[in-house]
């Protein structure tokens, strides 16, 4: 029976994976090693008994007499805290799915790495932060990296059979996010609420926020970078309103390979749990005479300042990757808090890079774990300093 994992079951991905499994035979097709999660333990436990898991483990210690209550005569193993997570992650498993939020889900990836099996990535940060630490560890231990993200799933489907030296470049799409058509002078004033609401996918606040303000696209641009191996002019983003292309490959031959499909993550995430195969999947049919028509615009470099501060960070190199994303998680906590506008994040984000380059030579640095999670530690903490110090 294949033994799986879930890290961040309790977020958009991780219970879409959930239903997956459901689907396919629950507990009868699937020994569950490990569910984690973070506050949500009635969740979390729900899904722990359903699977017959192993072990659950909250990421929060406050939260462990909680799960704890939750499983009580179950017989699965509570645990909590991010030590926790890591030996979770150390649980022999052929398919771990990471959909950990941010760069929490980093070590427990490193960690089901070392297993030798397939990883199901849906944490870019992982990537944006230490990609090549990443890359390197599964090719160290004959593991598989799968992407998630619906658009890195749909360029390594698009890949399929092909010659990645015929590849001329990829294209990226973006849906534009809740503010794609708000008047500019509008942004600064955007609340919380707003920037929560997306118009075409169904996704937890931080990622939804992330999409308004494009720095979710950033992140994207250089998992693809690291990835795929693609140098970053070869790397484009088109805003497509509708979220039906999900990703392009371009040939040396001008010809786009495009993969289209209604916006459900439970495209990407069955690929990923069933590959190399193909499984029927419950999710809509795509009615292209319904939908009419497709579009497509360039992105504002105004109104989306985080694509411009991704190439300068491809460009930088090194540690500025993980900078970069410890910054951006920081200022999107600050917004949340009510402690700066919308707007005020891509400048939080531009001025941690600025003074973390000067300071410290964020592309002159080794690329080692322990640097990867100092350089977080150190733009989190600059990022807060600027707002206390009214910097902004």
């Amino acid at each position: 029976m294949r033994r799986i994992s879930i890290f961040g079951a309790t977020g958009s991905i991780g219970q879409s994976t959930f239903d997956l499994l459901m689907r396919q035979g629950g507990p009868e097709a699937f020994h569950t090693v490990a569910l984690t999660g973070g506050r949500n333990v009635t969740r979390l436990a729900e899904m722990a008994r359903a699977l017959h898991a192993e072990i659950a483990v909250t990421a929060y210690d406050e939260c462990y007499a909680d799960l704890v209550a939750a499983l009580a005569g179950s017989g699965i193993a509570v645990a909590s805290g991010a030590e926790a997570l890591v030996e979770a992650a150390h649980r022999p498993a052929d398919w771990v799915m990471s959909a950990i939020v941010g760069a929490a889900g980093l070590a427990p990836g490193f960690a089901a790495l070392s297993q030798g099996r397939t990883l199901a990535l849906a944490n870019k940060e992982s990537l944006v932060t230490a990609g090549p630490l990443l890359l390197g560890e599964a090719r160290a231990h004959g593991a598989t990296i799968l992407p998630v993200d619906s658009e890195h799933s749909a360029i390594f489907q698009g890949l399929v059979g092909e010659d990645i030296a015929a590849v001329e470049r990829i294209i990226i799409t973006a849906s534009g996010g809740a503010f794609r058509d708000w008047p500019m002078d509008k942004l600064a004033s955007a609340t919380v609420a707003q920037a929560s609401s997306h118009p075409n996918w169904d996704m937890g606040q931080r990622i939804t926020i992330d999409s308004a303000s494009m720095f979710n696209k950033a992140l994207e641009v250089i998992e693809a970078k690291e990835f795929f191996a693609m140098s970053p002019d070869r790397i484009e983003v088109v805003v497509h309103p509708q979220s039906i292309v999900h990703a392009l490959v371009g040939f040396n031959d001008g010809g786009l390979m495009a993969h289209m499909g209604v916006p459900d993550m439970r495209h990407a995430i069955g690929y990923a749990l069933n590959w190399p195969a193909r499984r029927e999947l419950p999710v809509e049919r795509l009615d292209l005479a319904k939908i009419g028509q497709l579009e497509f615009r360039a992105p504002d470099p105004v109104r989306y300042p985080a694509l411009r501060l991704a190439r300068e960070v491809m460009e930088i190199g090194g540690m500025a990757g993980a900078a970069f994303n410890a910054a951006k998680e920081a200022a999107l906590d600050l917004f949340i808090a009510g402690r700066i506008g919308f707007l005020d994040m891509s400048r939080v984000v531009e001025q941690v890079l600025d003074e973390m380059s000067a300071r410290q030579g964020l592309g002159n640095a080794a690329m080692s774990l322990d640097n990867v999670l100092h350089t977080d530690g150190e733009a989190r903490r600059l990022a807060f300093a600027l707002c206390d110090q009214k910097r902004i």
